[in-house]
């Protein structure tokens, strides 16, 4: 499982011009998963995210999670995260799981994310996605897991 994780100030997802998820202040989480990845996986992920502190607190040191700050999170799918581009000029997405592997998995990490005290937007499994970020600081993360 790998997570692209990024600190926003507003970030939505739209399919065909039409928005189906918006977050102010949180997390933008850009997912995507392994043929071998588990429920197990999904939740060790989850805790992660949401304990993660990388929020600024008084002092200007990152020492808060989004469940600290009130934040959202925002989740997209995205296969490409599994994109191996070491030969040619052309990604290779064997290493990806198959949507029937992935799509619940996705269902799962929504709902794991949800039962964390943090509301959840999403954007739609396996659609062409057009998403729009205020990333803040910069602050991206990448998390795979373990």
């Amino acid at each position: 499982m790998r997570v692209v994780l990024q600190r926003v100030s507003h970030a939505s997802v739209a399919v065909e011009r039409e928005i189906v998820g918006k977050i102010d202040l949180g997390l933008l989480a850009f997912v995507g998963f392994g043929p071998e990845d588990t429920s197990k996986e999904v939740i060790q992920m989850c805790d992660k995210i949401a304990g993660l502190r990388i929020f600024e607190d008084d002092d200007g040191k990152m020492n808060l999670s989004v469940r600290d700050v009130q934040g959202e999170i925002l989740i997209v799918s995205q296969f490409t995260l599994w994109g191996d581009c070491r030969k040619g000029r052309r990604p290779s997405f064997t290493n990806a799981a198959t949507p029937d592997i992935a799509e619940p998995l996705y269902e799962q990490f929504v709902t794991e994310m949800a039962m964390r005290s943090v509301r959840v937007a999403t954007g739609s499994f396996g659609a062409d996605m057009q998403v729009t970020i205020v990333n803040e600081g910069p602050v991206t993360m990448l998390l795979e897991s373990w």
